[in-house]
């Protein structure tokens, strides 16, 4: 009996080391779908398989040199998925974290208000615009990069910024803690194969800040006037007024539409009672 209980016990342990790395290869799978990255792993892949062929039917110098490859390729493949590795380990922080920023009530009305003003008006027109909101990820190397505004957020101010041929409508708006802290800079562009080949620089742009930050980013297309919202890597076009209202609200409103107290916050309120 305790001999078929071990067995059960160890069976179960090796079926669930099999599902961990099947689990783990096929997010790894899934995290480099449309990257370039994808290509090099299959590269990899075939090389692995090259080795234990000329290994089986005794093809010494192939098999040496494909142990060589290998034993480099970990060095290779951290020099070459720097960006990849930085943005998986981001990604698990902010999963382990607090993502979302909350607004009360009115606050969200005003920011999402001017929001809506401007993007109907540029999307009307078909001026380019290109938005981006801060989560909780800090933007600081990407404020940088602009001409520092430190303004209230006000449609008239955003659609004045991307009025085409003035100082400040290349690049981006960065909106931080509900101000817009910078216009004109510039964002990381994705290297992405899934976004549609007509969409511009604006669109890489976007995607290249929702893959390296979960911040959100706004873009007006400046051929069609189509508004697309970019957040985790991942494109919603054709967004309707109805749709992005609702985006920003699900963004930015916790459920009882008021402003989340921090932890410590309540820590301290208890310890005054």
């Amino acid at each position: 009996m305790d001999i078929l209980s071990y067995m059960t016990g160890a069976n179960l342990i090796h079926a669930l080391d099999i599902a961990i790395i099947w689990f783990l290869i096929y997010k790894v799978i899934t995290f480099v779908e449309g990257t370039r990255a994808l290509q090099i792993l299959f590269g990899v892949g075939a090389i692995i398989l090259i080795k234990v062929i000329a290994w089986s039917i005794g093809l010494t110098i192939v098999s040496w040199l494909m142990d060589q490859l290998i034993t480099w390729a970990p060095i290779a493949l951290v020099v070459i998925f720097q960006q990849e590795i930085r943005r998986g380990l981001e990604g698990m922080g902010r999963r382990l974290t607090v993502r979302r920023r909350y607004l009360n009530d009115n606050q969200t009305a005003d920011f999402i208000k001017a929001l809506d003003m401007a993007l109907q008006y540029m999307s009307k027109r078909r001026i380019g615009a290109l938005i981006t909101i801060n989560g909780k990820d800090s933007l600081s190397e990407y404020i940088k990069t602009g001409i520092p505004l430190d303004a209230d957020v006000t449609g008239q101010l955003l659609i004045n910024i991307f009025i085409p041929n003035t100082p400040l409508h290349d690049g981006a708006v960065i909106i931080d803690n509900d101000r817009i802290a910078v216009a004109a800079a510039y964002l990381p562009l994705s290297e992405s194969t899934r976004i549609p080949k007509e969409l511009g620089t604006r669109h890489r742009a976007a995607v290249g800040i929702s893959e390296a930050t979960d911040a959100v980013t706004v873009v007006v297309s400046e051929e069609t006037g189509e508004i697309t919202i970019t957040k985790n890597g991942e494109m919603l076009r054709n967004m309707t007024k109805e749709t992005y209202t609702n985006f920003f609200e699900k963004q930015f409103v916790s459920e009882d539409g008021q402003k989340r107290t921090p932890w410590y916050r309540k820590l301290q309120r208890g310890s005054k009672k």
